[in-house]
């Protein structure tokens, strides 16, 4: 029997988005792309905005409790916590990805530029987001600032021009990116194209009225982390979501 995993080879985390004031008085997160993934949130706590730049410009989107909203590969978005409590519950498609280098930051362009000094500013040391570690916590709040630094950059240019400021932003991101696509083919195939060729599978036993593999039905928990971790919209909860993890 294959082990299960979380439905459709999503991944599920709760998001503490930042309540740390930026450079233009909002709080919130480090402005992102995923470079493969799509992303959902369902607003659970709190109100603020959802700023993205993608192919319709600059939009803001309300966020309060009862909200769900996604947005596919390729858009930047900066969570604003407005109220100082927002929490929400992201959805990522083909999990593993997102936790394997599909995101990238808007850092200034001469970080896009350097592989080397990317990671630099990208990567924090594994720390306890609840640790009251204030090393850890000025470490993600820099990364947060750089990241600011270069997306008020893309956005006044998106302001004025329109969508197509972009597109030196996304060539750079997928030069970055491009030697982890072997490793994340594999990961796809060992998630999402599983699941999908299972259901295959069983439709086709549907048509014959073939119903034995009703019989493996079974229910899984997931196991929740036990520390929260520092992300870049906020304190991230995970769970393991497989009978491996």
């Amino acid at each position: 029997m294959v082990a299960t995993t979380f439905p459709g080879a999503t991944a599920v985390s709760e998001v503490s988005i930042y309540d740390w004031p930026a450079a233009d008085g909002a709080a919130g997160g480090t402005p992102h792309l995923h470079t493969a993934s799509a992303e959902g949130y369902v607003v659970q706590q709190g109100t603020g905005r959802l700023e993205t730049l993608d192919s319709r410009g600059f939009t803001s989107t309300p966020l309060e409790p009862g909200v769900v909203l996604w947005f596919t590969p390729g858009t930047i978005h900066r969570a604003v916590n407005d109220s100082g409590d927002l929490r929400v519950l992201v959805l990522m498609q083909n999990a593993g990805l997102p936790e394997n280098g599909d995101a990238v930051m808007t850092f200034p362009p001469a970080y896009l530029a350097d592989p080397a000094a990317y990671s630099r500013a990208a990567v924090l040391a594994p720390s306890d987001a609840d640790g009251g570690d204030p090393g850890a916590e000025s470490a993600a709040r820099r990364r947060r600032d750089l990241a600011l630094e270069g997306y008020f950059a893309l956005k006044e240019a998106v302001l004025d021009s329109g969508p197509g400021a972009l597109a030196g932003f996304h060539a750079a991101a997928a030069r970055l990116v491009s030697s982890r696509s072997p490793d994340w083919q594999e990961m796809l195939a060992e998630g999402a194209e599983r699941q999908a060729a299972a259901t295959r599978q069983q439709l086709q036993s549907l048509e014959t009225a073939e119903s034995f593999y009703l019989q493996e039905a079974r229910t899984t928990m997931g196991k929740r982390k036990t520390s929260r971790i520092y992300g870049m919209c906020g304190r991230i909860q995970a769970w393991g979501l497989s009978e491996n993890s």
